[in-house]
């Protein structure tokens, strides 16, 4: 779901199916394209293409989240981009027709260094991407200390259409955390859950320059939701958590950490992040892997 007062967030087009052939990144390849070939858009009368129709009100979000080894900076500039062009080439692979999206935690959480929210319909689409991304010179110096899957659907508790995916605006912060409620909320009856949260949702209202998109776990991840916030000022978002503090609400929340403060901005200024480098693309130039 996603939310924000006095303004809709329309969810991005269609999806298409990974190519899972040519997964191998070679270091002087095209950096547009890691599989070879473009993604192939898969006739309309395909079981697959049915399958991907029928899911198109819901849409898959997994937020990976990379730690890079210490080491890895100690690496020559020109190893480090090469390092860096691999996974960008598979991310803007990904992104030609898919929601893709950067945040940097450089400076706001010391076991995370960068965050990527990918979507898709097809399930498939998330673990080939992954895969990809795994075979990146980068990858190979990081870990993945958190990852959470979840999915997109109508809220119990809101009159607001649902979104086909999650609506990332172009605010500049995202604050990211996993959330499971206790088990007693789900035993109360349904018009006292809505009730509760009535009250809630009000609260929120109160902070229109905030977005909030919930996507569901239930069976899917450890949690049962993932809670996204977007803002361009911390201070607001820091006043909203601690006003919903004493609803009645939070005294059903079982768990809501870690939580995640993340500067929204490209692949390509997330990775440069990672070690102050002043352009990827320059770096590249000088190591001979001019785009």
């Amino acid at each position: 779901m996603t939310t924000r007062v006095g303004e809709t967030w329309v969810g991005g087009g269609a999806s298409c199916t990974f190519s899972p052939g040519g997964l191998g990144v070679a270091a002087h390849a095209s950096p547009k394209k890691l599989s070879g070939t473009p993604c192939p858009r898969l006739a309309p009368n395909t079981a697959t293409a049915a399958i991907v129709t029928l899911m198109a009100d819901r849409t898959f979000a997994k937020f990976t989240f990379f730690k890079l080894d210490p080491e890895w900076r100690r690496r020559d500039a020109s190893l480090r981009a090469a390092d860096k062009q691999e996974f960008l080439a598979a991310c803007e692979d990904f992104s030609l027709d898919r929601s893709l999206r950067a945040y940097s935690t450089i400076g706001t959480r010391g076991d995370v260094d960068l965050v990527l929210l990918s979507q898709s319909p097809s399930l498939d689409d998330l673990h080939t991407f992954h895969v990809v991304l795994g075979q990146s010179g980068l990858a190979k110096w990081a870990e993945t200390p958190y990852s959470f899957l979840s999915m997109t659907k109508r809220s119990p508790y809101s009159d607001e259409q649902a979104r086909p995916e999650i609506c990332v605006s172009e605010r500049k912060y995202l604050f990211l955390y996993p959330m499971v409620k206790q088990r007693r909320w789900y035993g109360l009856p349904e018009e006292e859950r809505k009730r509760i949260m009535k009250s809630h949702i009000e609260v929120g209202r109160r902070h229109p320059e905030i977005t909030i998109n919930t996507s569901y776990s239930f069976g899917l991840d450890d949690q049962e939701f993932v809670v996204a916030f977007e803002g361009d000022d911390p201070g607001e978002f820091l006043d909203l958590v601690q006003e919903l503090r004493p609803t009645e609400s939070s005294a059903y929340t079982e768990r809501e950490t870690p939580i995640f403060t993340c500067v929204a901005m490209s692949v390509r200024k997330a990775l440069d992040a990672l070690d102050g480098s002043a352009s990827t693309a320059q770096a590249l130039s000088s190591a001979g892997y001019d785009r």
